[in-house]
């Protein structure tokens, strides 16, 4: 094993023309450990020099005159037969980073480099270059042992080739190949050599403990005179596909015989055993055993889960309802009048008609939903459902709907209707078998009601039908007795932070029930196509409050309605839009349309055709929930639209998570590159606001600011002048700031007694989550956080904050000293350095300095990174 005084031992060469660059890089060296230090700017001695000190590696600039890097490698070649130059090429030419790859180069860092990059690639080059050599000697003793016992391995190869097993041949010690079979290359598609320089783990023979295992079990069924040790497993191939196989394992006493690029076997007891894998492909067995399996599972006639298949599905589907609270329906639906096809055109036709039909409930099911025949002219359907049972509803309607359709039969149309029973878990039922029945007893009433008929097992659930029927006759009388009314969302200006407009939300006073909110019957709307009325209706409205907004001192209030897809479908939005503002004399630059993304593309020519003749009005179109549907960003160019508003679902978590952050940011970007303003929905805390200020979003609207309000209400809160708090960062200055993570309250004090005196902003924060909040709320540019926190760890918050803030410095202050988790923090590059508690109070007041002058140097002003006399080369931690 290669330890860390064979790497800081290594023999190094630097080649650069510049001397001041030769001189940094042999300081990064030296202070790091490496003592075999070596440095020219003649590039043309650097091939005379590798083959007197055979140096482990050579960091090799390129751009140098007499002789470039180029030239040097291939002088080099000829010292290096296996064809390994140990070249780290630096340099400021990033374009021919491949060319110097191409030409043998083993890797390659950009000036200027950065030196912790620099100081790891050198440390894996050398490791390399070292095990390189380790590898070498081995295979010397390797060779010579081979030799000496050929004569007994070609013999006993010659008998384990003449069977079509795959055998293989383990050293019980070391664990690895001594030798294989040409029946175990060729079931594995590798040659022999490469077969023996796997490990038994990397095709499939298990881990070192298992195989251990295998060992001593052959050796008890062997000392018990019992038969192999038998089991099934599969083995990976060279093309990555598996083979299952039967194997058996035998421990074989004697001399091991070892193949050319084995391992060596070792000096002890098991020196003289061979542990045997003997391996028969099985694969014909299995698709035989898969036939059997699926024929016992599946219709032969339609291909759909048979009756067995379909109860442990639900019965699957009923054991994770049970755990997240959903609701499982199953829908027995049996054909009208089947027997009539049967009678009248044959069994066969029959059976077409039973294809057929299977096929059009498959389309009518969801991805999520299974399809069975349950036998005959009866099927069946499991819906899983997180809400009411209405979607059941829906779904035996698209069923009886598909059915509508006539069947093509040999040449006879035939015309079918189907009666469907419902039952629920757990309403009705908790096992699989005695929910099918219910659902079966159902279908059976429904077929008593006269075909063509879907019923719900208990009464119960048809009272909750009659009460979706209810509502809709409620919701008829609503519109016509003027039971809706508009509730405002303000909107505020992030430049201003004041009131910039509002948001039109549709509320219901239903008699008798009070404030209905939309989600309780949006749907219902949706679904009976009254949405399209009402929509024209809160166009009207809008338009009648801007109206009398003007009338009053409040004044001028841009107001923002939505627009449902069936309005475009099915309406005449132009038109009612027009009437609306003439009617109540409101500027058309006052009222915005605001449509969702399906909207959008539901139609996109005649939208396009709408909204452009909306705008030639003057009126603003915006999109709603921006990201969460499906449009075409170069449908997007041509959509006459104003704003994009950026949906709830990224806002919510927008200062904790990086991919709803880089997602909100991606939607500003784009949207300002297109002209269009940007709108963030759902801002219920100050940092979501702060973090939206500071990343140029234009407006914003949640409960932060207000809730929704009545038409009073919001005029006198626009009439107040209510406004947003100012940013907190709008000194002309930015301040110094540094940001503390830490759950340990003590810690917390100790390091804001410490630093204060260094005139930095000092935030702190006891959690992760804290600490997101201030980082939204204030720029900062280091970061100095604990590594063990509840929750989440240190390195942890630091990748994420990475992601969200890539130009901060991020330091772990910690007394946990997990090496593997640090260095690979490190590597990724979401930390910048690594400190242990207890600290120097003065090395680390200095590092911090250091921290934020490396800030400054790379993202700052002058001011604050020209320090005169202070080192610029980063120092590595405690």
């Amino acid at each position: 094993m290669i330890s860390r005084a064979d790497i800081q031992g290594a023999s190094i060469l630097i080649v650069d023309d510049q001397p001041v660059n030769v001189q940094l890089l042999e300081y990064l060296l030296q202070s790091t450990g490496y003592t075999h230090v070596s440095s020219t700017t003649d590039p043309r001695v650097v091939a005379a020099w590798h083959e007197q000190y055979n140096y482990d590696i050579i960091i090799l600039d390129l751009q140098m005159p007499g002789m470039d890097g180029f030239a040097v490698m291939q002088a080099l070649r000829p010292l290096e037969p296996d064809g390994y130059l140990p070249v780290l090429v630096v340099t400021a030419e990033p374009d021919k980073k491949q060319a110097a790859l191409d030409a043998g180069a083993r890797d390659f860092v950009s000036k200027p480099f950065d030196p912790v990059e620099v100081l790891t690639r050198i440390r894996n080059l050398i490791e390399v270059r070292l095990m390189q050599r380790e590898a070498k000697f081995h295979n010397i003793v390797l060779e010579r042992t081979v030799r000496e016992r050929t004569a007994d391995l070609q013999r006993f190869r010659t008998a384990m080739d003449a069977t079509a097993d795959a055998i293989f041949l383990i050293d019980p010690q070391t664990m690895r190949f001594v030798d294989v079979n040409d029946g175990a290359a060729r079931m594995l598609g590798y040659s022999r050599m490469q077969l023996l320089t796997q490990e038994p783990a990397r095709i499939g023979l298990g881990s070192q403990e298992s195989l251990r295992h295998h060992a001593e079990a052959a050796h008890a069924a062997d000392a018990d005179a019992r038969a192999p040790v038998l089991a099934e497993t599969e083995l990976l191939r060279h093309d990555h596909a598996t083979v299952p196989v039967e194997v058996y394992w035998q421990l074989q006493h004697g001399t091991q015989l070892p193949q050319e690029g084995a391992q060596p076997p070792a000096q002890s007891a098991d020196a003289q055993r061979t542990l045997i894998c003997v391996a028969r492909d099985i694969s014909e067995r299995r698709q035989a055993e898969e036939r059997l399996r699926h024929m016992a599972s599946y219709d032969s006639l339609t291909g759909l889960p048979n009756r067995t298949l379909f109860y442990r599905t639900l019965g699957d589907a009923i054991d994770l309802a049970r755990d997240k609270e959903w609701r499982i329906v199953v829908l027995f639906i049996g054909l009208d009048r089947f027997k009539n096809i049967n009678d009248s055109l044959g069994a066969a036709m029959g059976d077409e008609l039973l294809r057929e039909f299977s096929g059009r409930l498959v389309q009518s099911a969801r991805i999520r939903d299974t399809v069975g025949r349950l036998g005959g002219d009866e099927f069946g359907l499991i819906l899983t459902m997180t809400r009411d049972q209405q979607d059941a509803v829906l779904v035996a309607n698209e069923v009886r709907e598909a059915l509508r359709t006539p069947f093509e039969l040999g040449g006879q149309q035939a015309m079918m209707t189907a009666s469907i029973g419902i039952a629920v878990y757990p309403d009705d039922a908790a096992d699989p078998e005695t929910l099918v029945k219910y659902a079966n007893t159902a279908m059976s009433q429904a077929k008593e009601a006269g075909s063509d008929a879907y019923r719900f097992f208990t009464a119960g659930m048809n009272v909750q039908v009659l009460a979706r029927l209810d509502l809709e006759m409620a919701l008829r009388r609503a519109l016509d007795q003027d039971e809706l009314e508009l509730h405002y969302q303000p909107k505020v200006n992030l430049l201003t932070g004041r009131v910039s407009g509002a948001e039109a939300l549709l509320r219901w006073n239903r008699p008798g029930h009070g404030t209905v909110y939309p989600a309780e019957f949006v749907g219902v709307l949706e679904d009976t196509g009254l949405i399209v009325r009402t929509g024209n209706w809160i166009v009207d409205a809008a338009c009648r409050q801007i109206a009398a907004w003007m009338a009053s001192p409040v004044g001028p209030v841009h107001v923002a309605v939505n627009v449902a897809s069936r309005q475009f479908i099915e309406g005449d939005l132009e038109a009612e839009v027009k009437q609306a503002l003439e009617r109540h004399n409101v500027p058309p630059d006052l009222l915005e349309l605001e449509l969702t993304e399906t909207a959008l593309m539901s139609n996109a020519e005649r939208t396009i055709d709408v909204l452009t003749k909306l705008r030639l009005l003057g009126v603003k179109v915006a999109i709603d929930d921006f990201g969460t549907g499906y449009s075409s960003l170069a449908y997007l160019q041509r959509f006459p639209i104003d704003k994009l508003k950026i949906d709830i679902a990224f806002v919510r978590n927008i200062v904790t998570n990086p991919n709803d952050a880089a997602i909100a940011l991606a939607i500003i970007s784009m949207a300002h590159s297109l002209k269009l303003r940007v709108v963030a929905e759902g801002v219920e805390t100050r940092p979501q606001l702060e973090f939206l200020r500071r990343n140029r979003c234009d407006e914003v609207q949640g409960f932060f600011f207000s809730r929704p309000l009545n038409a009073e209400a919001f005029g006198q809160l626009a009439a107040s002048g209510k406004a947003l708090p100012p940013d907190p960062n709008l000194a002309t200055e930015p301040p110094q700031t540094l940001l503390i993570v830490d759950d340990d309250v003590n810690v917390l004090s100790s390091l804001h007694r410490l630093f204060r005196r260094d005139g930095y902003r000092i935030l702190t924060a006891s959690s992760p989550t804290e600490g997101f909040d201030l980082l939204a709320l204030h720029p900062v540019q280091v970061i100095v956080c604990d590594q063990r926190m509840p929750v989440m760890s240190g390195t942890e918050f630091l990748s994420k904050v990475k992601d969200m803030y890539p130009d901060t410095i991020r330091i772990i202050l910690s007394g946990y000293t997990g090496l593997e988790a640090m260095l690979d923090s490190i590597n990724r590059g979401a930390i910048y350095r690594f400190y242990t508690k207890p600290w120097d109070d003065v090395q680390l007041r200095d590092n911090i300095r250091l921290a934020f002058h490396h800030y400054w140097l790379m993202h700052g002003s002058g001011k604050q990174a020209g320090q005169p006399g202070e080192d610029h080369t980063a120092l590595p931690g405690r």
